[in-house]
């Protein structure tokens, strides 16, 4: 059974920058999308971001472009997201998840139920 644990989450000022891990383990395929969702209180699970371990691409919804980046490390199965600028609707618990290598190649499937694996969340909090 797979498992992911989110980290790096936190309280920060509008325009800092947080870096979030998200650490797999027990995967059985090699060739999987990590996806980034976050839900704010009251609203419902947004995709961020994803990365594709099959062949690198990535994908961010248009709130976060030039401000987010997605990364991997497939040797260590960790991957990060990278966010700068951070605005007070950043605001949200984020959670990494892992689903088919197709998820991410050619369009951001952004669909929660998608996915196989979920992280516990990492909650990130920017004040104004």
């Amino acid at each position: 059974q797979g498992q992911l644990v989110e980290s790096g989450g936190g309280l920060v000022q509008s325009g800092g920058s947080l870096r979030l891990s998200c650490a797999a383990s027990l995967f059985s395929s090699a060739y999987y999308t990590i996806a980034w969702f976050r839900q704010a209180p009251g609203k419902e699970r947004e995709g961020v971001s994803c990365i594709s371990s099959s062949d690198g691409s990535t994908r961010y919804v248009d709130s976060v472009k030039g401000r987010f980046t997605v990364s991997g490390d497939n040797a260590n199965h960790t991957w990060y997201l990278q966010m700068n600028s951070l605005k007070p609707e950043d605001t949200g618990v984020y959670y990494c998840a892992a689903g088919p290598s197709i998820l991410c190649m050619r369009d951001f499937d952004n669909v929660p139920t998608s996915y196989d694996y979920w992280g516990q969340g990492t909650q990130v909090t920017v004040s104004s």
